[in-house]
């Protein structure tokens, strides 16, 4: 099994629309994918290489802060922000395994109101954070008009049931991740940069800097996912598969440690679309599968497994 690579030219973020013929053809190859595998390898978006490098280059000045002034920032003291900071081994998404390698800077709201680190302590970090979240949430919006026409359902089913991405009526967050060089006489016993998980909202987009994600084949084996320049991984979450009675499939990936002696860190910018708060999901084919859920209430239910409160 291999991850397919799909050119998004023709509706890239550069174009105004798509044609009829290539919405087409663009649905079947989406669907194909997310049908057997789950995610696919997007090119020509419209979302540069030159962006993603921008955003992770401004992060990576932000990690690299002492955690004493991180620490301003994290969920518990940063006025209960939704813009915050996750320390290494606060989330762990396998709950069998101990905390994973990561950190993260989370981005869920544009509000005006909501407080930033400020340019004295990282120059540029709120309008580079800003601009790819504008650019995320662009490109996620077109690419759910894609999987609509791929199951035959009114572009606005989905699209409706997102309409609030940037403000405190919806949960879609970008995430600035960074796995630090691994030092292996301190690694836990299990433990790996992300415990295997699935995502639990519609779609989610990834860019990273490097390999060491692995997704779960339909044999069960883990097959690693390449680091492709030009591209974004966008693969199904659980919402969606729910959405649409497992014609879409979510999967679970993990990021693995890297080989022993290589002392490299890794990036990855994520953006974890949800639908708004108060959409209630229902099978978009009409049928019973799965009863109705809230949004929010799924979302909240999988953050508390994630933060070992459940």
């Amino acid at each position: 099994m291999s991850i397919p690579v799909v050119d998004f030219g023709d509706y890239g973020l550069d174009k105004c629309d798509v044609c009829d013929d290539r919405l087409q053809d663009l649905s079947q190859q989406l669907g194909a994918a997310f049908t057997d595998i789950g995610f696919v390898l997007l090119k020509n978006t419209g979302i540069t290489q030159d962006e993603v490098n921008t955003a992770m280059d401004v992060a990576m000045k932000f990690f690299l802060q002492p955690d004493a002034v991180k620490k301003t920032f994290s969920r518990e003291t940063f006025s209960v922000s939704p813009n915050h900071w996750v320390s290494v081994e606060t989330e762990r998404l396998n709950p069998l395994r101990p905390g994973d390698l990561k950190e993260s800077f989370n981005v869920s709201s544009l509000h005006p109101d909501i407080k930033w680190p400020s340019s004295d302590i990282v120059p540029g970090f709120k309008e580079t954070q800003v601009s790819i979240f504008q650019r995320c949430k662009e490109l996620s919006l077109r690419v759910l008009r894609v999987m609509a026409h791929s199951v035959g359902v009114d572009p606005e089913v989905f699209l409706d049931a997102h309409q609030h991405i940037g403000d405190p009526k919806n949960s879609t967050t970008l995430r600035s991740l960074y796995y630090s060089p691994v030092n292996r006489d301190h690694v836990k016993e299990n433990q790996i940069r992300c415990g295997e998980h699935s995502d639990y909202g519609s779609i989610t987009l990834l860019f990273q800097s490097s390999e060491g994600l692995q997704v779960r084949a339909r044999s069960g084996e883990f097959i690693c996912v390449p680091c492709i320049p030009e591209t974004v991984l966008v693969n199904i979450a659980d919402m969606m598969q729910r959405w649409t009675s497992d014609r879409f499939v979510s999967v679970l990936h993990r990021v693995i440690l890297p080989p022993a002696g290589d002392s490299s860190s890794r990036q990855s910018l994520a953006f974890f679309i949800q639908p708004d708060d108060d959409v209630v999901i229902t099978c978009c084919d009409g049928s019973n599968k799965y009863p109705p859920i809230n949004s929010r209430d799924h979302y909240m239910e999988r953050f508390s497994v994630s933060y070992g409160r459940s």
